[in-house]
Formats: structure tokens, C-alpha cells, sequence
């Protein structure tokens, strides 16, 4: 397959000001986009808690998330960091753990504690939150 020639600049430029000229007269509509904020960060920690939260084995949970139990050791152990995927998907899973937990055929959960915090420069991170421990009777 051929790869596409791009018109020369002159082309470009041209085609440019006819269209500023179209919108500019009613003709053309321009749309406008809204870029969806990244996935909330999240450390090492987080990742074993949230799991833990979940009440879910290494395991099941890597398999959740479709990455091998091997990827999963490596971000609890801080040695990896999850791709931008795969943190999007550990979002969808704090926000909405019932719908992940369906969808990939477990039985529904619900996460108390797990909250997305935002922080300083507008930087968002998945937190959860420590259990109370039980007092020893």
C-alpha cells in the first residue's frame, strides 16, 4: 500500500483560510472537543490494599485486570508501574467494582474506603483508606 502524499504547504495553507472563511460566514461548524482527564495515579501500596480490599488473590486479581499474576507482583513490589490502561482500569474498578467484577464473570463486590483524591497540580490518586482494626477481646 502506498503511502498517502501530503499536499504542499501552500495547498494546506489555502484550504485553511477557506474554511476560517466558511465558519466565519455561518457555513461551517467547528466541534469542539473535551479531553477526558488521565488516569488518577496510584503507588505500590495502593495497588496490594486495593486488592486486598477486594478480598481478591494475586491471581484472580492480574487475571481481573487481564495482566499476568507476574506484572501484578512487580507494581505491589514498586518495581513496575502499571500502563496508562491498565490504571484506567484499576479507576473504573475503585469507582465501580460491581460492573468490572460482572463483566469479567465474578460475583458483584463493593469497595469501602476507596476514594480518588485530587491533589496538587491538579493530580489526581486512587486512595483507600485503612481498616479499623477489630479491638482483641
Amino acid at each position: 500500500m502506498a503511502a498517502k502524499e501530503r499536499k504542499p504547504l501552500f495547498e494546506r495553507l489555502k484550504q485553511g483560510l477557506e474554511e476560517g472563511v466558511a465558519y466565519a460566514q455561518g457555513e461551517l461548524t467547528l466541534r469542539t472537543v473535551e479531553m477526558p482527564e488521565k488516569p488518577p495515579e496510584i503507588d505500590a501500596k495502593t495497588i496490594a490494599a486495593l486488592r486486598d480490599r477486594a478480598a481478591m488473590s494475586q491471581t484472580v486479581f492480574a487475571r481481573m485486570l487481564n495482566v499476568s499474576p507476574k506484572t501484578l507482583q512487580s507494581w505491589e513490589q514498586g518495581t513496575r508501574k502499571p500502563s496508562d490502561a491498565s490504571q484506567r482500569l484499576i479507576q473504573i474498578f475503585s469507582e465501580h467494582p460491581a460492573v468490572i467484577c460482572q463483566s469479567v464473570g465474578l460475583p458483584a463486590i463493593s469497595l469501602e474506603g476507596v476514594e480518588i483524591k485530587s491533589g496538587t497540580k491538579g493530580r489526581r490518586r486512587i486512595t483507600v483508606k485503612r481498616k479499623a482494626k477489630r479491638p482483641v477481646v
